[in-house]
């Protein structure tokens, strides 16, 4: 594996959290520890990650509402509640939240690294790239990095295409703006969002030769592909 797997984990037990992210980076996982849900939450925000695990109960802001809040910026990555609560109206609010799966406390360490595993496998198999899929009268492939038209082919940048690939791939549904900016650019600062802007309209212009397509940007929210 060239691209270390990269797990936020925010649990404000020291001893445990130290524990847990000890074990899962002998198991080759980078790890970043956050002590409670505020922290957790800048983490986030100022980071990347694959997967995120998170206690239920921890000071400044609990598991609850930091996933919530996570769930609004990044409605698909995965996430695992680590807790010593097991009443089964916890576990339904956390799956209702849109947990992944629900570990109560205490667990052995090789569960919890088998089911990391596990959702990582059903994430990565559901985020693989489109090839080539027809928009409207174009074909878009996603290897090559073209839109094809007429026997005319347009050349994507990188961006471009990934862009582009997002928004297909969640046909008739809001992409929002901290997702692509998350998983494209790595980051949702205001720069980063204002290069979005632009690669919406070159999209927009190489997209125009059918007017069927139509990418509709959603106000204080995202962007959404028609066709």
């Amino acid at each position: 594996m060239n691209k270390k797997i990269k797990i936020l984990l925010v649990e404000d037990d020291p001893n445990l959290g130290s524990l847990i992210k000890e074990f899962l980076e002998i198991k080759d996982y980078q790890v970043k520890l956050a002590v409670d849900g505020v922290e957790g939450e800048k983490t986030f925000h100022k980071e990347l990650f694959d997967i995120i695990i998170l206690d239920i109960m921890m000071p400044k802001k609990d598991g609850f509402t930091l996933a919530r809040e996570i769930r609004n910026s990044d409605p698909e990555i995965p996430l695992i509640f680590l807790t010593a609560k097991s009443l089964q109206i916890d576990k339904i609010e956390g799956f209702k939240i849109g947990a992944d799966d629900y570990i109560t406390k205490p667990f052995s360490m090789e569960e919890l690294f088998f089911r990391i595993a596990a959702i990582l496998k059903r994430s990565f198999k559901s985020q693989n790239t489109l090839q080539i899929v027809q928009i409207g009268k174009f074909n878009f492939d996603f290897s090559k990095q073209s839109l094809e038209i007429n026997n005319s082919v347009h050349k994507l940048t990188s961006k471009e295409c990934q862009l582009l690939n997002l928004l297909i791939s969640k046909k008739g549904e809001i992409v929002l703006r901290s997702e692509a900016l998350r998983k494209i650019w790595k980051s949702d600062s205001y720069f980063n969002s204002r290069s979005m802007d632009v690669y919406i309209s070159k999209l927009r212009t190489l997209l125009k030769e059918d007017n069927s397509i139509e990418i509709i940007n959603i106000h204080g929210e995202g962007f959404k592909i028609i066709y």
